[in-house]
């Protein structure tokens, strides 16, 4: 009755899904145990002897081999049998054959039933049963019910064993069918079984792995297998169990031996094949476990030994998804020709790393390692760690990253934590480390910042107060062209979140910042996305200008700008009347766009690292 109320209450609440966290190789070595146990139980049945070292000499004694023989013959028969026809008739006609069989070997041996019987090639009669009701209310009162308390232990392992079962034989049929099972209705359907069997005065039971297997391989596949193993089972306990006496224990034993054999060389044997090693010799040892202590040490300390596996391999594992320094992956701020030249001279002082996944004791020391190198061989200004993909941390990992500290501090470089979820800064919270370092909300704000350093750093003159015309000069090459474009261009002064342009409005114009900040934003669903900044000294809308598509973004002020505007229509008389003009402009647009598609091409190679 218990085991039924927890086996309903484990498929209400949908936990048998935890079976899915147990190791392949445990399920695997559960599956053979299974095999081994099944061929010894078809010795049990043949010889009344199980396989072990103290029956070898009589097993292999005449009368055992013999009985042995004729049920290995059934095996083989059935093997062949199955693969020739592939009817689930085989096995009934096999059965009916080998009964026919040996009652002839009897009959042409002068082999007497009772002799047969006694000889151990039948089964022994059964004693007379009769059904009785199945509670007796004077047997109630005389129960023991104050050493209830001491079996209480007994009881909890048995609800324990009976719920491992049922998973765990579910997963082997699972594997053995090919299909995928719903474990809570297979719970809530054995559980109701319990408390049936439990109404009716009946035992504890679960579904069989081994019959289950059995009739898989022999070709039942719908319910009427089980109605009609219901059908007979309510005949037997109608009419009795005496025509088992007439049937001869190397039949059945054959059956038994057959399903375990085949087992054994699915997952001792054949699994070889596509396990590695490791995994290999695991599922064995497991086996070899379940064999000698019982499936339940064997499962759990096949678990154990599965997290150790599993904590071993993910360890190898790189923390790291990719790494990238400053003058190869920048932040979206797109920045005048000088300062892309001096991060692109000095942007390795920024070590950036994307960490993923979960980090433990084993990840974070490869981390660790990893830092070490790369500060022992770079100059190192800031050390980036942006933990977006990082799904959490455990209390050793933080160790690492206070060693991590510890070599930085030495080398002379700023820790920067980028994209902290609350929990992760929470863990790192807990061990007074994040007190010491940056915390940026993002990747993007993180690198601007430490470029910005990084340009102030090694600047030796301020650009800041050129002029529009020694920008102009620069870009085309002269001052004559710088004057000749002023003078097509209208400029224009734009407040903080002033739009300039929107999307999907006609590009009918290009735009040259010469002081302030725009943002480029994409309509995201919910809300605009900013992808890019343009800082001083920089343009935008110079491909709808040239290709007269519609806007694909559109453009917004991020403080006071102000921009010089090339219209569409300027544009145009640039080109038909100032043919060297037209010709130095679209070599500096060539030269802007080849610059932002080389950064693109940067970008993608460090993504694909």
């Amino acid at each position: 009755m218990l085991v039924g109320i927890l086996l309903c209450g484990l498929g209400l609440a949908r936990a048998g899904r935890a079976i899915r966290f147990v190791p392949y190789p445990v399920i695997g070595g559960f599956l053979g145990a299974t095999g081994w146990l099944m061929v010894s139980g078809a010795s049990q049945v043949i010889t009344d002897m199980r396989l072990a070292a103290a029956n070898i000499h009589a097993l292999v004694s005449p009368a055992s081999l013999s009985k042995l023989t004729a049920a290995a013959a059934i095996a083989v028969s059935l093997y062949f049998g199955l693969r020739r026809f592939g009817n689930p008739l085989v096995l009934l006609g096999l059965i009916l054959a080998g009964i026919a069989a040996a009652h002839l070997a009897f009959f042409a041996t002068g082999i007497s039933i009772t002799d047969a019987q006694a000889a151990g090639w039948l089964f022994k009669p059964e004693a007379a049963v009769a059904l009785t009701l199945p509670w007796n209310f004077d047997e109630l009162s005389r129960f023991p019910w104050p050493a209830l308390p001491r079996l209480a232990g007994d009881i909890i392992a048995m609800m324990f064993v009976t719920v491992m079962s049922v998973l765990l034989n579910t997963t082997g049929i699972e594997l053995e069918t090919r299909y995928e099972a719903d474990l809570e209705r297979e719970l809530n359907a054995v559980g109701s079984a319990n408390l049936l069997s439990a109404s009716l005065g009946g035992y504890v039971t679960c579904s069989s792995l081994s019959r289950t297997t059995l009739n898989y391989e022999v070709g039942g596949r719908g319910r009427l297998s089980g109605l009609t193993v219901a059908a007979i089972s309510g005949l037997v306990l109608a009419a009795g169990s005496g025509f088992l006496a007439y049937v001869p224990k190397f039949v059945l034993g054959g059956l038994l031996l057959y399903g375990g054999l085949y087992l054994l060389y699915r997952w001792l044997l054949d699994s070889w094949r596509y396990l590695s090693c490791v995994e290999y010799i695991s599922l064995a040892g497991i086996a070899l476990i379940i064999v000698e202590w019982g499936f339940i040490a064997g499962v759990l300390i096949g678990i154990v030994v599965g997290l150790a596996t599993f904590a071993l391999s993910v360890s190898r594992v790189h923390a790291i998804k990719f790494s990238f320094d400053g003058s190869e992956y920048h932040s979206s701020l797109d920045r005048r020709p000088d300062e892309l030249a001096l991060l692109t001279e000095y942007g390795r002082e920024i070590q950036g790393m994307f960490l993923h996944s979960y980090l433990f004791f084993g990840s974070a020391n490869r981390l660790h390692q990893h830092v070490k190198a790369l500060l022992a061989k770079e100059k190192c200004r800031f050390l980036l760690f942006d933990f977006r993909l990082v799904t959490g941390i455990d209390s050793s990992a933080t160790f690492s990253f206070t060693q991590i500290k510890q070599v930085a501090d030495q080398c002379g470089a700023r820790m920067i934590f980028t994209s902290l979820t609350r929990d992760l800064e929470k863990a790192f919270r807990a061990t007074r480390f994040i007190s010491d370092i940056i915390v940026a909300p993002n990747l993007d704000a993180a690198l601007e910042s430490c470029e910005n350093t990084i340009i102030k750093a090694h600047q030796t003159h301020n650009r800041e107060a050129s002029t529009l015309r020694e920008w102009f000069t620069e870009a085309l090459g002269g001052a004559e062209n710088a004057d000749q474009l002023i003078q097509h261009c209208k400029r224009i002064e734009v407040q903080p979140r002033e739009i300039i342009v929107r999307e999907g409005d006609p590009a009918n114009s290009m735009h040259f910042i010469l002081d302030g900040r725009v943002g480029i934003m994409v309509n995201g669903g919910s809300a605009p996305v900013r992808v890019r900044s343009l800082g001083p000294h920089t343009t935008i809308g110079e491909m709808g200008l040239i290709t007269r598509q519609p806007r694909s973004a559109t453009m917004q002020a991020e403080v006071v700008s102000v921009l010089y505007e090339l219209s569409a229509s300027a544009y145009e008389r640039i080109k038909r009347e100032n043919p060297g003009l037209s010709h130095a402009l679209l070599t500096y647009i060539i030269t802007v766009m080849a610059e932002r598609l080389g950064f693109a091409n940067r970008a993608i190679g460090v993504l694909q690292r």
